[in-house]
């Protein structure tokens, strides 16, 4: 899988070395091939894509999948369009969630949301989470990756780190979040959407963020 990692990042080498940096730094810091290895194939969209890194992992492991990614931050999406141009089962727009439920409703196989939650105000999630549920046809899977509230020095260094990169370097967006939330709050809320959740699965090993997966189906 790691051959696959370095196949993805190779594919942004022609970027400025600012955006190459935050790509690298992106790959060495959450568990991204662990994400993309639980998602079937089919139509997928990747909410809140970014650079478009998980989207070109999730299309580079299954060529047959189509993978949709959208995000509200136009910069990052232009450079994961140059970056991922060659890559023919993905397409990248700027847009919300609301937005893609509008035009995709009950038609994919899996949603993932990757590190997106936690910088929305905790008002809007029942609401995003519910779009995403509006996404999915019945059954489909829904990976949803946060950063676990568990009070754990991991979790106060997560903070202090998206602090910098929201507040300081402004490399992030956020609507008025950056709140970590512990496990059980994330099962419910996820089967107040209408989801069922499968598993939740730490994956904090080896990182120095209490990374958390839910891994859930739509009712």
């Amino acid at each position: 899988m790691s051959g696959l990692l370095d196949q993805a990042l190779a594919r942004y080498a022609g970027l400025p070395a600012s955006e190459r940096f935050h790509v690298h730094a992106r790959a060495s810091s959450a568990p991204l091939l662990a994400v993309a290895s639980r998602l079937p194939s089919g139509t997928v969209a990747d909410i809140g894509c970014g650079h478009g890194l998980l989207s070109a992992l999730m299309a580079l492991a299954v060529p047959e999948r189509r993978v949709l990614g959208v995000d509200l931050d136009a910069r990052k999406v232009r450079w994961a369009q140059q970056a991922l141009a060659g890559l023919p089962n993905v397409a990248l727009s700027v847009g919300s969630v609301e937005q893609l439920a509008q035009a995709q409703a009950g038609t994919l196989d899996a949603v993932v949301v990757c590190d997106v939650l936690y910088l929305l105000p905790e008002d809007r999630w029942p609401g995003f989470l519910k779009a995403v549920r509006g996404l999915l046809r019945p059954g489909g899977r829904f990976l949803l990756k946060e950063v676990e509230g568990d009070r754990s020095w991991k979790h106060a260094k997560a903070l202090a780190q998206e602090w910098v990169m929201v507040s300081l370097l402004g490399r992030t967006k956020a609507s008025g979040g950056m709140v970590l939330k512990p496990r059980a709050d994330g099962v419910r809320l996820l089967r107040d959407a209408g989801f069922e959740v499968r598993e939740v699965v730490g994956l904090g090993e080896g990182y120095t963020t209490p990374h958390l997966l839910y891994d859930a189906e739509a009712r």
